[in-house]
């Protein structure tokens, strides 16, 4: 086998460590705790399924590649709730390590292209980077609407909190944005989800 091979086949199989690394958010049906794998494969089926939603043509293809991608960085810098003030302010420099690292298991040329994508995804300023985090922020919201706001509940999030990380969603969707709207005012009106 030659040393390219090697090195995809090497990645291919650290990658599968992401099922290891459990989130907040828990599976439909109060299952289990969605594992990051799950969820960078649910955000890339629904990327293409609402594409017609996105507030500018996108590249679909790129973006389902970010959606897969963006969390790998977790198999070494573990997942950072989205409401851990503490933690969230480490997360870059934790994350930056794990790209250098992981991806660095791959073909130079792959790296590139891959941390490049990472990146963009990251720094927020493409179409395809703005509808890939509306994804991002939708999917943990649905499922923890499918589960009667419990996440919500546990951790005592409020309001304000959960549109301070959703407010950029409206910019990869003002349609999809419009359903968080409505599912976190619903919460509100219900008291899962304190004022």
């Amino acid at each position: 086998m030659d040393e390219r091979l090697q090195k995809q086949l090497a990645f291919a199989l650290e990658i599968d460590k992401e099922k290891n690394i459990f989130r907040q958010t828990h599976l439909s049906g109060h299952g289990r705790n969605e594992n990051d794998a799950e969820h960078a494969w649910h955000m890339a089926i629904m990327a293409y399924l609402l594409r017609e939603y996105a507030n500018e043509e996108v590249d679909i293809t790129k973006v389902m590649l970010m959606c897969l991608i963006h969390d790998i960085v977790e198999i070494d810098a573990g997942d950072t709730y989205a409401y851990d003030e503490e933690n969230l302010k480490t997360q870059k420099a934790r994350e930056d390590a794990a790209k250098e690292r992981i991806f660095s298991i791959l073909p130079d040329d792959q790296k590139k292209e891959l941390i490049a994508l990472f990146d963009e995804f990251e720094e927020y300023e493409t179409a395809e980077s703005k509808y890939a985090h509306t994804l991002d922020n939708l999917q943990p919201l649905m499922l923890n609407n499918s589960n009667d706001g419990s996440d919500w509940v546990e951790h005592g999030v409020t309001a304000s909190t959960i549109y301070g990380r959703q407010r950029k969603t409206k910019l990869g969707s003002e349609k999809l944005f419009e359903v968080t709207d409505q599912i976190i005012k619903e919460h509100v009106r219900k008291g899962t989800i304190r004022e």
